[in-house]
């Protein structure tokens, strides 16, 4: 679950660093009002940290499969 988290999280940073890249607009800065509002400074962090979970992601060997009788 919390991989699934983190990977959310990395993907709408993404998704920022893109808008911000091509248009040249902060999409969580206008939602959250400016980049140094405090509700940004929260989700860049929560992004930042998602972003270094991933990082564990490469270099798991094992694969999680999920049986469809554990649902």
């Amino acid at each position: 679950m919390l991989d699934r988290i983190a990977l959310i999280l990395a993907i709408i940073g993404g998704i920022n660093w893109g808008s911000i890249g091509l248009f040249q607009f902060d999409i969580v800065a206008w939602i959250c009002g400016g980049q140094s509002a405090l509700v940004s400074r929260i989700i860049y962090t929560l992004v930042g940290l998602a972003a270094l979970w991933c990082i564990s992601l490469l270099f798991r060997s094992e694969t999680n499969v999920v049986d469809e009788t554990d649902r």
